[in-house]
């Protein structure tokens, strides 16, 4: 496959809403991205760095979900919901014990 002809194929959820019983759960799933994602990085050497600098391994991200600005959580939260979705659309049942 030729890299420069790719062209991304998601699956179609833009008609599935998120139920509010799973707004909380996408929050969480949010939260664990961050998480798996600052402990992927800090496992490869990165520290906090006010900006980004890879050749440094400096990442201004590097900080608890709570700290980030809205935007970076934004970020996260559009993962946690498309999974969501995906899983929904898909044809499985969320449900909590």
């Amino acid at each position: 496959m030729n890299k420069n002809n790719y062209t991304p194929h998601p699956i179609d959820t833009k008609n599935v809403g998120l139920p509010m019983e799973l707004q909380a759960l996408a929050e969480d799933i949010a939260k664990n991205v961050h998480e798996v994602w600052a402990s992927g990085r800090m496992k490869d050497g990165w520290t906090y760095g006010e900006e980004r600098n890879d050749a440094e391994k400096k990442h201004p991200c590097l900080v608890p979900y709570e700290d980030l600005s809205e935007e970076e959580k934004e970020y996260d939260r559009n993962t946690s919901i498309e999974t969501i979705k995906l899983i929904l659309t898909l044809g499985f049942k969320i449900s909590k014990d």
